[in-house]
């Protein structure tokens, strides 16, 4: 293998699909690294490679058996992956390639050992919230949904319009729904392909979809026209 190639992934640095990983310490930590790539877009693993760059190496077969332990034991459902190992300056680095998962949502366990999804955003991996959780979920269930467009949808989707995006917070308090109305409609309106949601290490945000599914002829229509 081209030893240009893996310095070249070391070049672009940590984010979205790559992270890079000095030593595995920890199978449960490593789990949520594999588990947030495995529910978001897929990505790779470097490791002995430092969080600058740095090329440290590693003995390549006890940490294949960890992130094996990783994937398998505490990723639920367990997550495939494959592997690549470089040799470059006399040392080696591990590549862990994970793809995108059609069995997504996985689990790996917090620092407390409960299960928890990870979602990855930009070189970090953050707790999905329950909406996404849910999204997943319905992503995997034959056939299709039925958008109703009743009195809260369309505050969202006017204001949304207007504003570009909201919270979850100021949508409970402008329909003046609960929250688990407010849930509800989210999820569904994420799964249609209607909105999106936009998430950042501090807030979530939900705003139109930048690639929209249009619904099925009258689909669309509020109930009452």
């Amino acid at each position: 293998m081209n030893q240009k190639e893996l310095q070249q992934m070391i070049q672009e640095g940590e984010h979205q699909t790559q992270d890079f990983k000095f030593a595995i310490t920890d199978t449960k930590k490593i789990a949520r690294s594999i588990a947030a790539f495995a529910n978001t877009d897929g990505g790779r693993l470097l490791i002995g490679v430092k969080d600058n760059g740095k090329i440290a190496g590693v003995e390549s077969d006890e940490e294949y058996y960890m992130i094996e332990s990783a994937a398998k034991r505490h990723c639920r459902p367990s997550v495939n992956f494959e592997t690549r190992k470089w040799e470059i300056e006399g040392k080696t680095v591990l590549e862990i390639i994970i793809e995108k998962s059609s069995k997504k949502p996985h689990s790996a366990p917090d620092k407390d050992g409960k299960p928890i999804y990870y979602v990855r955003v930009k070189d970090q991996n953050l707790v999905a919230n329950r909406i996404l959780t849910e999204v997943w979920k319905r992503e995997k269930e034959p056939g299709g949904a039925l958008l109703k467009i009743k009195y809260a949808e369309s505050k969202l989707l006017t204001y949304l319009g207007i504003h570009g995006y909201i919270t979850f917070s100021k949508f409970c308090g402008m329909a003046n729904i609960s929250p688990r109305k407010a849930e509800k409609i989210l999820i569904n309106l994420i799964h249609m392909k209607v909105i999106e949601m936009d998430i950042t290490e501090s807030q979530i945000f939900y705003k139109m979809n930048s690639k929209p599914e249009y619904p099925e002829p009258n689909q669309g229509l509020p109930e009452d026209w």
